[in-house]
Formats: C-alpha cells, sequence, structure tokens
C-alpha cells in the first residue's frame, strides 16, 4: 500500500499545466467542500471521497481492523446482503471502489447521470450503513489472514516490514496496515463497527468530481450521500519520528536474490525546495534508464535489472527511499556503489544536462497521467489532501521550469545523508554484516 502511496504522489508531482481543466471550488448547502470539473460531453459521473487518517487511525492492539473494515463496505449494506449488493450495483451500471493506506480511507464510485440518484442511495448504504454479516467478515477475514500468510514468505514484504519498523518504530506507520495473524483473528463485528466510527466522518472528508454535473446538484449529491456522517472521527495520530544513522539490517531468507530497501529522511510537500528535490531525484533514481543510479548498477557494472529512489512525503513523516535486487554475491557492491553516488549527489550536484532532461521528463510525462475522468477526480481529491491551490495544475510547470543549478545542489547538500542512509537486506548476501546504528 505504501508503494501505491508513493507512485501516487510520484504522478502528481509530474503534471504539468492544461488550461482546459478548469476546477470548480463548490460548498454544500450542509457546508461540505468538493472540487468539480464539470464535462456533459459524456453522460456519467466520476466521484472519488476520502477520509484523511485512513489505517493510522487503527486503535491499540486493533491493527487491521479498518483494513477488514474496508474490504466490507461493498459486502452488504442496509437490507442487501453481499450478493443482493453485488446485483443492484450491476444493474445500475455502477462502479463502486473502497481502499486504504496509511493516510486515507478512499471511495471511488462511477455511475450514470440517468441512474445517479439511485447510485448515490446504494453508495450512501455502504458508507452510512455497512451490515458487517458475520459470514461475510469470516470470508473477507479468511482473505486477509492469506494475504498475511503470503507475505511472511515474500522477501519484497518481509523487508518492507523491517525497514518500516526502523523508520517509524511504534507509530502506526511502523507496522502493516493489513495487521498480524494474531491481530486480525481477534477481531470482532463491534471492532469493525469501531474503526467505521474511526475514519468515516465529516472533519476529514476531501471529494473531487468529473464529469455531467453541475455544482448545485454535486452540492445536493454531497449533502446526501455524507452529510448524515458523524461530525468527528478518531484523533488523528502525533507525527513519526524518523531516526536513522546508516544501519545495515540483514535479515536471513533462503534465495538466490538478495532484496534491499535503503531510506533515510526526506522532505514535505509543502516545502518550498520540494521542486528541487523532485528534480534532483529524477536525476539520482527516478525510474528512467538514465537516472545515476540506474547508469551506474545497472549498465555498467550489471548488478541489478533495476534500482530506484522516489521520495515519500506521508502526511506524518518523511522521507527518501529507495530499492534494489541482486544476486547475494553481488549485493553488497550494489550497496556499495549505492552509497557512492548518494554521496557524489550530495557534494557536487548534477549538471547542465541532466537538469535539462530531468526537468523534460517531469513535464513531459504529464499529459499520460490525465486518461479518464476517475483519474482527474482522484488528483482533485490528493490536490486538496496536500493543500495545493486550486490552480496547481495550471501553474506546476513553472515551479519545475523555475528550479536552477543551484537550487539543486543546494538542496542535494541539504536533503542528502549518506552517513545516515540505512539499509535493509533481506536474503543471503555475501561479505555483508550487519551495522548497528551509531
Amino acid at each position: 500500500m505504501r508503494l501505491i502511496y508513493v507512485v501516487a504522489l510520484t504522478l502528481l508531482a509530474a503534471f504539468p499545466a492544461q488550461a482546459e481543466v478548469k476546477i470548480q471550488e463548490v460548498t454544500s448547502p450542509g457546508g461540505l467542500k468538493a472540487w468539480l470539473v464539470e464535462e456533459h460531453s459524456i453522460p456519467f459521473v466520476a466521484l472519488d471521497v476520502r477520509f484523511r487518517g485512513g489505517a493510522s487511525l487503527d486503535a491499540p492492539g486493533k491493527r487491521g481492523a479498518i483494513n477488514l473494515m474496508t474490504g466490507l463496505l461493498e459486502e452488504g449494506a442496509g437490507k442487501l446482503d453481499a450478493r443482493g449488493f453485488a446485483r443492484e450495483a450491476e444493474g445500475l451500471a455502477s462502479s463502486f471502489r473502497f481502499g486504504v493506506d496509511d493516510d486515507s480511507l478512499s471511495v471511488s464510485a462511477r455511475f450514470l447521470t440517468e441512474n445517479q440518484d439511485a447510485s448515490v442511495a446504494l453508495l450512501k448504504q455502504a458508507l452510512q450503513n455497512p451490515r458487517f454479516d458475520q459470514d461475510a467478515i469470516d470470508r473477507v477475514r479468511g482473505q486477509v489472514l492469506s494475504g498475511i500468510r503470503s507475505s511472511e514468505k515474500d522477501p519484497n514484504d518481509i523487508a518492507r516490514k523491517k525497514m518500516d519498523e526502523m523508520l517509524y518504530g511504534d507509530h502506526p506507520y511502523g507496522s502493516s496496515l493489513d495487521g498480524t495473524v494474531e491481530s486480525v483473528t481477534a477481531l470482532t463485528r463491534d471492532d469493525l463497527i469501531a474503526a467505521h466510527d474511526a475514519v468515516m466522518a465529516r472533519d476529514r472528508i476531501y471529494i473531487g468530481a468529473v464529469g455531467d454535473i453541475t455544482p448545485e446538484a454535486l452540492g445536493k449529491l454531497m449533502d446526501n450521500l455524507l452529510g448524515d456522517l458523524p461530525a468527528t472521527g478518531a484523533q488523528m495520530p502525533p507525527r513519526a519520528n524518523v531516526t536513522l544513522s546508516g544501519d545495515m539490517t540483514i535479515v536471513d531468507f533462503p534465495t538466490p536474490q538478495s532484496v534491499a530497501l535503503f531510506a533515510q529522511k526526506g522532505i514535505a510537500q509543502k516545502d518550498d525546495d520540494f521542486f528541487a528535490a523532485t528534480v534532483m531525484n529524477q536525476v539520482l533514481g527516478g525510474g528512467s534508464f538514465e537516472s545515476r543510479l540506474m547508469d551506474e548498477v545497472r549498465e555498467k557494472r550489471g548488478l541489478t535489472y533495476g534500482v530506484y529512489s522516489y521520495l515519500v512525503p506521508m502526511d506524518l513523516a518523511e522521507t527518501y527511499q529507495g530499492s534494489v535486487s541482486s544476486a547475494n554475491d553481488r549485493i553488497g557492491e550494489a550497496l556499495s556503489v549505492i552509497q557512492d553516488e548518494w554521496s557524489k549527489m550530495a557534494t557536487e550536484g548534477v549538471t547542465q544536462q541532466e537538469l535539462d532532461d530531468a526537468k523534460t521528463y517531469i513535464t513531459g510525462s504529464y499529459p499520460l497521467r490525465f486518461d479518464g475522468n476517475q483519474t482527474i477526480a482522484g488528483i482533485l481529491v490528493g490536490m486538496q489532501m496536500l493543500d495545493l491551490p486550486i490552480d496547481y495544475i495550471a501553474t506546476r510547470n513553472d515551479k519545475v521550469e523555475a528550479v536552477t543549478l543551484e537550487d539543486v545542489k543546494r538542496v542535494a547538500a541539504e536533503l542528502l545523508s549518506p552517513d545516515q542512509l540505512s539499509f535493509v537486506v533481506v536474503g543471503q548476501p555475501e561479505g555483508l554484516a550487519p551495522r548497528p546504528a551509531e
């Protein structure tokens, strides 16, 4: 789920100006706010609703409750059991998706204009009156437990779990939102009701809508759909205290190829230097074959198929992370090269050609991201949750283009901490030994 969150932020950070995307702020009669892009050429509406807090609002000792509760929202609501709910949605040609990550619970809906009232009524039942039938709880719980047990045998999941523990400690970010076999097995129907009340509240709602609907109609829809939810939910957790000091943690796992994650403190999305950091990261390891890490670790030395770095600005913590996989007898060399490139970037910054190429990629990849009304609705919500201005789409490229060589060099020197870059390696690496924090 965190990787999904990272990818979503990366896509948002890549959006250049699109003058045709005209966003209106809508306030419902009941005081709910939304951003709307009207598009009447096709008779359907895409709606995205998110509740800030997400799985981080799990009660102590109830890890996994919000994740399990989210999985049950379409498993029966009101007078409809799971099968009846699915039939009703299919008959209306409506699509509902529910998901949760560390910072939000998301609801994505898509419905025809002619079926809007009935579709919204059905979705309202799912959000406000989920049944939580015991047979549905047992079925979805079984699916979650199967996923947890599978992740215990996946080196990538093992590495992620260990890295999160290192980064965030006993903060909710420090454990999987899926919970553990023990915590999920122990969850009761009352726990799921409490989880629902913790996150489903009006004080944490963000809404984006795109399609065949007017501001007036959207205002009425919002109040109808969400107006009866509780005014407030559970208290948000405090910020996570990220402390890293150059650890090297090795988890023994019988596999011919080691998986490695690396991390250090990051930078907030709201920081004035975030665009400079984004450009810097694109050069260092941002995913293209032209990045320094890809060139040095893969192209020149053949140590891996892929190596990446990515900024992770979450609501309650900011980190800068990366990943690589390599044969057990070569992973040590791969990590050494990564550390060298981290140090080189910190001291030298980037070249003019690298700067120009990174800007071209970041600004030019934007049009590919507006690939549908549902995607745009999600972008509108993401912008609101990050407290970005409503004209962000139109001004974002200018901010990228304004980044200078001096900006990148200064930010690289301030942000990158080669001595604090910490690693988690899962496998049976040769020539590597655990290194405790100094």
